[in-house]
């Protein structure tokens, strides 16, 4: 079988990049602990100030009406990660 992208390997029906910390702020994060609150509110100041967050926020609610949606990281932690920041902006914004 032939390597595809991870997109395709995880069989995914979205994939939001453009809700994603920015390159800098992720770069800058980096995954360490001690950088984590930092890097919480500068990501929160993003989706805020995102163009595309709305969108993504009534795409959220409309997949919820049918079932579960799943939030998929590639971090190490299951507590200091991008996704954990995300998932709590969302239940506060739907």
């Amino acid at each position: 079988m032939a390597k595809g992208s991870i997109q395709e390997s995880a069989m995914l029906d979205y994939w939001a990049k453009e809700i994603t910390p920015s390159t800098e702020l992720r770069k800058s994060f980096n995954h360490q602990t001690e950088r984590f609150e930092e890097f919480e509110q500068a990501y929160l100041f993003e989706l805020e100030n995102n163009d595309r967050s709305k969108e993504f926020l009534e795409l959220i609610k409309n997949k919820l009406k049918s079932g579960n949606v799943t939030l998929l990281y590639a971090a190490k932690s299951e507590t200091i990660n991008h996704v954990v920041v995300l998932k709590n902006w969302i239940e506060r914004n739907i």
